[in-house]
C-alpha cells in the first residue's frame, strides 16, 4: 500500500485525531448539505458505450484490483477528475 505525503496542515489534523485532541464542529444542517452535495455529484443518470483495446481493460481492470476498486467505478473517476480540471493529459502541451 502506497504511503500518502501529507502537508503540514492536513499532518496537525491527523495528529489531532490520533492523539484524541480533534473535535468535529460539524453541524447537523452542513452534513445534510455536504451529503446532498455528494449524492448529486456522484447520481449516475446516464449510460455510454466505449469501445476499448482489450490491453487498455486489462490494464485499467488491473489497476482498479489494486486500488480495491470496481473497474467502471474506476473510469468514471478518472472522467470525473478530468472533467473537472483536477486530472489532465501532461503530455497534451509538451512541444515536439
Amino acid at each position: 500500500m502506497k504511503k500518502v505525503k501529507l502537508n503540514k496542515e492536513e499532518q496537525d489534523i491527523l495528529n489531532a485525531y490520533e492523539s484524541g485532541e480533534f473535535e468535529s464542529v460539524m453541524t447537523d444542517e452542513r452534513k445534510e448539505s455536504i451529503e446532498q452535495i455528494a449524492a448529486a455529484t456522484f447520481k449516475k443518470d446516464k449510460r455510454i458505450n466505449i469501445r476499448l483495446s482489450g490491453r487498455d481493460l486489462s490494464a485499467i481492470q488491473r489497476r482498479a484490483l489494486e486500488e480495491g476498486i470496481p473497474y467502471q467505478t474506476l473510469v468514471t473517476s478518472i472522467l470525473h477528475k478530468y472533467v473537472s480540471g483536477s486530472l489532465y493529459d501532461a503530455t497534451a502541451n509538451k512541444s515536439n
